[in-house]
């Protein structure tokens, strides 16, 4: 292991709050002094299948402890991922049946190992234990805490000022995830800026039920493409890992100067001390930015990929962006005459995930056909041969007849 004040500096990497840091870093000397890897929790509720780089951001900081030697618990809350977390929500979160939760478990299952290494990850469920706690017991949990401290949290005030619904369930959500907590008798605790509540009430009830308490490592949630708000599939700016290694390679080429420092801080393998010169060289001039982003975008894409799928995204990329050319290899669509709709023909060819956002990106002039723009969301192509261009990055052949 490194010294504690090492592995310190190195946690604190990106993180944006740690409680409490000279507790933490007791725990790290303790860890030392014994030989004894602390256990690391991270829970994460199987809302949606797929993982893009901003859920990364906390697996890449379990990854750090692993390499430092720690115990790390992917918890996966499929016992809480049927009540639906609460945090930032404005209503009612809207529960995930069983079927739901165990499919997306095992999607998150086999992506998450593509960063955290599986011989030192322990995957948990939290049904497990809170799938066998009786009236009793929850009764016994309820008891743990009042509802005005429930109320201090922003989202369940605001909705309580507007006379919105909050159910009784919602509120025993953080009393479920801080048990987590206790039943793991976890060490540290990781999750984002949205989980502070959450998290600090596992302190809470390990405290109250003879359980040494967690320290805390906040990471903030990582923008998106556009700079400014929090990546999410839902406002489209997100850089998904099972993406084309072009799209993954495209996508971060497309941030801007000031983002790609925060991509390099939050997602980047580079030392602390290589980072310290990126930023001084990118200050001085000495280091071009669009060649830092180029060696962002491959070390992303290779971590996800390989090398080679890396190599032949940057080169794809060059060829369309440099030399203004077209992908080696462009999928071919064959269309019929009577299905020669625009949109509906951007939808069969995979151009776009339905018509309306076919409709969406023609109208915000997102879409060419041999190279001219088109705005006219009823347009229709004729027979013929035509190059679809949507974005920067996305191509298909038409063959209408």
């Amino acid at each position: 292991m490194l010294s504690p004040d090492k592995q310190l500096e190195r946690i604190k990497r990106g993180a944006l709050e740690i409680i409490v840091e000279e507790e933490f870093l007791k725990k790290l000397e303790k860890s030392c002094a014994e030989n004894r890897p602390l256990i690391i929790k991270a829970g994460f509720d199987p809302t949606a299948p797929d993982i893009h780089l901003g859920h990364t951001v906390l697996l890449e900081k379990m990854r750090q402890f692993q390499e430092l030697g720690h115990q790390v618990v992917f918890l996966i809350g499929d016992f809480t991922g049927m009540i639906g977390d609460p945090t930032g929500r404005s209503e009612t979160r809207k529960p995930l049946t069983k079927e739901d939760v165990i499919r997306n478990a095992e999607t998150y299952k086999k992506q998450v190992f593509k960063i955290l290494d599986p011989g030192k990850t322990e995957v948990t469920f939290n049904s497990e234990w809170l799938g066998k706690m009786s009236v009793a017991d929850f009764l016994k949990l309820g008891a743990m805490q009042t509802v005005a401290r429930m109320l201090e949290r922003e989202d369940f005030k605001k909705r309580y000022e507007n006379q919105q619904d909050i159910t009784i369930l919602e509120f025993y959500y953080p009393l479920f995830q801080a048990y987590d907590s206790v039943y793991l008798k976890a060490d540290v605790e990781l999750g984002g800026t949205d989980q502070k509540f959450n998290i600090l009430m596992g302190r809470t009830l390990q405290r109250k039920m003879g359980v040494p308490e967690q320290s805390v490592v906040l990471m903030p949630l990582l923008e998106g493409l556009d700079g400014v708000n929090k990546m999410s599939k839902s406002l489209g700016n997100y850089i998904g890992i099972d993406e084309a290694p072009q799209e993954m390679y495209g996508k971060i080429m497309s941030v801007s100067d000031e983002l790609m420092l925060r991509y390099y801080e939050l997602l980047s393998h580079i030392s602390l001390e290589e980072l310290h010169a990126l930023k001084n060289g990118l200050q001085s001039g000495t280091v071009h930015p669009k060649k830092a982003k180029q060696e962002l975008a491959a070390e992303i894409v290779e971590r996800y990929w390989g090398r080679e799928e890396a190599l032949k995204a940057k080169e794809e990329f060059d060829q369309i962006f440099r030399q203004k050319g077209l992908p080696d290899e462009i999928p071919v669509g064959k269309i019929s005459l009577e299905n020669n709709w625009l949109p509906q023909i951007m939808k069969d060819t995979g151009l776009a995930k339905s018509t309306s956002e076919a409709i969406r990106l023609i109208r915000q002039g997102g879409v060419k056909v041999n190279d001219n723009a088109v705005t006219d969301a009823d347009a229709r192509l004729e027979k013929g041969e035509f190059i679809l261009k949507v974005g920067k990055r996305r191509f298909c052949k038409v063959i209408v007849s």
